[in-house]
């Protein structure tokens, strides 16, 4: 079935400004909640908020198997376990509905009250109930610099690196939409020269530039998906910016790996974008050398060039640029990271949440942490307001941003924004 909706050509008659990261070749998923308190599935063009609840019971999605239900829910869980074929025909029957040769809604303005929204109306949600979260660790560059500065620089990469998408199982009950703020942890460090640990709030909190795919119901327990089956049960990726309490992670991290310094907070931008969205922005991934095991071996362009940009925001300041990265210099790609996953059975389900890991470039300016942009503390960043950051103070904002561009069409994923916050205080 092809893919209508990402013709370069085709215009709304919804107004979308020439740079907007959602033009009508976009169509994302999210769940908003509107002015009069209802909770509904919807898409976006420019700035406009669609409902697409509304627009199944004004019967726009006749002849496309749906439950009754489908988008009057407050999770896309269950359109997103409908698989790809279902996903491919509703998003390019939107993207009709909405073509400015289109005069049905259009011309409908009793109808277009009901289910068009302006952005500023409406309350973005989590978009998904993520049963499962996984953090992947495959930027080789970034696994580098961790390794460098903690371990033996000529040995920066364990082993395993080279041959595995390494990763570990995370904390979906703190993972929370853009926009809401996030406390700085409290917990165990080691002060430097000590021996024995103090208990108190985290003095390196650090951001992680990373971008997420959400998954399909993709198995059953015992069963696993080959790496070229992969790609047609992810439905589409978000921005992640994974929170690090780095003092914590560096007391507690051996001998199992990260714990309290991740599970604090994970933010995720709200507006899902498609694989089929990504699809006219695929490139070539790293050279993987040695060649992997063939269960992970993949060939042809299997990584998306998508343009990251992240930003420190101190309060009643100018933000300041302090990274700009691009998702195309991860190593291990996410067909491979899915297919390694469900390797040993693991079952996958529809809504779980698959982080990339810090995202880093070759660079120094396209490092994906302040760790790594810092080289640990030792080389501060000078901000527009003339202060110096380490790593994130209270009150500062973090905003990670990111979209894919070509001669003929802009495609974004919006932004994911969140305050850090002093430690938790109880009344």
């Amino acid at each position: 079935m092809p893919i209508t909706a990402n013709d370069p050509h085709r215009k709304s008659w919804l107004e979308t400004a020439p740079d907007s990261d959602f033009p009508i070749q976009n169509i994302p998923f999210g769940v908003f909640l509107t002015k009069e308190h209802v909770v509904t599935i919807g898409t976006r063009i420019g700035d406009f908020a669609i409902d697409l609840g509304a627009l199944q019971q004004l019967d726009y999605f006749d002849g496309i198997e749906l439950t009754d239900d489908m988008f009057m829910q407050d999770t896309l869980n269950d359109f997103i376990s409908d698989g790809k074929k279902t996903w491919r025909l509703v998003r390019n029957r939107i993207a009709d509905i909405f073509d400015i040769e289109n005069p049905t809604l259009r011309d409908n303005p009793k109808h277009r009250d009901i289910i068009i929204f302006n952005m500023a109306d409406v309350e973005m949600q989590l978009p998904v109930l993520i049963g499962d979260y996984t953090d992947f660790y495959s930027s080789r560059e970034h696994a580098t610099n961790v390794g460098k500065m903690f371990r033996d620089p000529e040995n920066a990469l364990l082993p395993n690196w080279l041959h595995i998408p390494v990763g570990y199982h995370g904390r979906s009950s703190t993972i929370v939409p853009s926009g809401i703020p996030v406390h700085r942890p409290m917990g165990q460090t080691l002060p430097n020269g000590e021996t024995t640990p103090v208990f108190g709030p985290s003095r390196l909190v650090d951001f992680e530039l990373e971008t997420a795919f959400i998954t399909t119901d993709a198995n059953i327990m015992g069963e696993n998906i080959p790496v070229h089956e992969a790609a047609d049960h992810i439905f589409g990726m978000v921005l992640l910016n994974d929170w690090s309490a780095r003092d914590i992670q560096k007391w507690e991290y051996v001998p199992l790996g990260p714990f309290l310094a991740k599970n604090f907070a994970s933010s995720i931008s709200p507006w899902i974008v498609t694989m089929d969205a990504l699809e006219p922005f695929r490139t070539k991934g790293p050279k993987q050398d040695p060649m992997p095991l063939p269960y992970l071996q993949q060939k042809g362009k299997q990584s998306f060039d998508i343009h990251l940009e992240v930003s420190i925001e101190p309060e009643n300041a100018k933000p300041t640029v302090v990274s700009k990265s691009n998702f195309k210099y991860m190593y291990w790609s996410m067909s491979q990271q899915l297919a390694h996953h469900t390797s040993n059975g693991c079952r996958v389900n529809s809504g779980d949440l698959m982080g990339s890991g810090t995202i880093s470039g070759p660079t120094p300016d396209s490092f994906g942490s302040m760790l790594e942009l810092t080289w640990g503390g030792k080389n501060p960043i000078k901000m527009e307001d003339g202060t110096e950051r380490k790593f994130i103070n209270d009150n500062d904002t973090v905003t990670i941003c990111g979209y894919c561009k070509n001669h003929e069409v802009r495609i974004g994923f919006g932004e994911v924004r969140s305050k850090l916050l002093p430690p938790f205080a109880r009344n």
